[in-house]
């Protein structure tokens, strides 16, 4: 047995040798040849050699890295209760609020297994200032909640429509994606509208100012202004056509119980674990 695992020791590492001696002439030729360049040529060989291998490496991390979008923004009019409900989601309590005049943010810890942390923006709702808070945070966005006063909206649905129109065909928020949920609040008025009813009106809508929205900037400089085109060319708008997720649901921040009431956010609450 001694001798037989000698004699296969010896004939693996003859083999070994053989391997060895056969890459000899080639390592020996690539030597002479390296030998016989100038110094500076050689250098610069080595110099592209790595500025290669530097910019694979750079173009691999940049294209597979991705910016982490934690935030998640609560937009819409004024008076829809975005404030109460960024109390409500924070706290659980009533608070008696007014017109915000600049953003509001927070840690929000979400509801679910993996107890994620986002950092939930309340932004302004009036029309001089949405614009550019929106501007602000739009590329931190991982979800907007979009909150319509469902008790009024249908005195409100232009105004609405053309907010979204914006938020919408912005190019930054149109390339991200973010999740949109549009929180059809103040359910526990009487007269409160349905998240389906408001959805349908709300297709229409936006469907008519995509018309009159484009024709405008066409005949103007012959584009559209650097925004992103809503929905797809040649068929009526729905929500179904864009990339990001949309949700219509309804909610009451207040509650029907009153100040010292529970409020009715539990399916906002579900939509935001998801995230």
């Amino acid at each position: 047995m001694l001798a037989g695992s000698t004699g296969g020791n010896m004939e693996e590492k003859t083999n070994v040798e053989m391997q060895e001696n056969a890459f000899e002439p080639y390592i020996e030729f690539l030597r002479k040849q390296l030998e016989d360049q100038d110094p500076v040529f050689v250098i610069g060989v080595v110099v592209a050699l790595a500025v290669v291998v530097i910019t694979c490496v750079f173009l691999k991390y940049f294209l597979t890295s991705k910016t982490v979008r934690s935030a998640v923004l609560l937009v819409g009019l004024c008076d829809s209760g975005k404030t109460l409900l960024f109390s409500r989601l924070l706290s659980g309590k009533f608070k008696r609020t007014q017109t915000s005049i600049t953003d509001s943010s927070a840690p929000y810890k979400v509801k679910n297994d993996r107890s994620n942390t986002w950092t939930l923006i309340d932004l302004p709702g009036h029309d001089s200032l949405r614009h550019q808070y929106l501007e602000k945070f739009k590329s931190a966005a991982r979800g907007i909640v979009f909150v319509v006063d469902s008790a009024i909206f249908q005195k409100e649905v232009r105004d609405v429509a053309e907010f979204l129109y914006v938020l919408l065909t912005d190019a930054v928020i149109a390339r991200n994606a973010p999740a949109l949920i549009v929180a059809c609040n103040k359910q526990d008025v009487t007269m409160a509208k349905s998240a389906k009813l408001i959805q349908q009106q709300l297709e229409k809508e936006l469907n008519t100012l995509r018309v009159t929205r484009s024709a405008a900037l066409s005949s103007q400089d012959g584009s559209v202004g650097g925004s992103v085109y809503l929905g797809k060319k040649g068929r009526d708008f729905e929500f179904s056509q864009l990339q990001m997720k949309v949700e219509f649901l309804e909610c009451s921040a207040r509650g029907t119980g009153g100040d010292d009431g529970d409020a009715d956010i539990g399916n906002l609450e579900r939509s935001l674990a998801k995230l």
